[in-house]
């Protein structure tokens, strides 16, 4: 199954900036759909940003064009980057992506997921 490994949380203050980064153990360039979600404690998962294989973005409304989702294919990677963080935006964030190998059968996988705490 397709391995992700995510990197760059942190601690920031109010205002501040943070990238994240997911590393994929395959060819990124091949799976539909990549994206980043977000829990916070007590809450439910929610999505933040998804890209497509294609390069199709689309945002929760909650980013509000603070957060920008790209990929790199040759480094099979996908960043997040966030700006103007809040103290709401501190969550464990998880990358995910969803395809198919090439046998046709499908995954959904998900990263171990990356500490951001933003501090007022």
């Amino acid at each position: 199954q397709v391995q992700l490994v995510e990197s760059g949380g942190g601690l920031v203050q109010a205002g501040g900036s943070l990238r994240l980064s997911c590393a994929a153990s395959m060819s990124i360039s091949t799976i539909n759909l990549m994206g980043w979600y977000r829990q916070a404690p007590g809450k439910q998962r929610e999505l933040v940003a998804t890209i497509t294989n294609g390069g199709v973005t689309n945002y929760a409304n909650a980013m509000n064009g603070r957060f920008t989702i790209s990929k790199h294919n040759a480094e099979n990677t996908v960043y997040l980057q966030m700006n103007s963080l809040k103290p709401d935006d501190t969550a464990v964030y998880y990358c995910n992506a969803v395809g198919s190998y090439d046998s046709g059968q499908q995954f959904n996988s998900w990263g171990q997921g990356t500490q951001v705490t933003v501090s007022s």
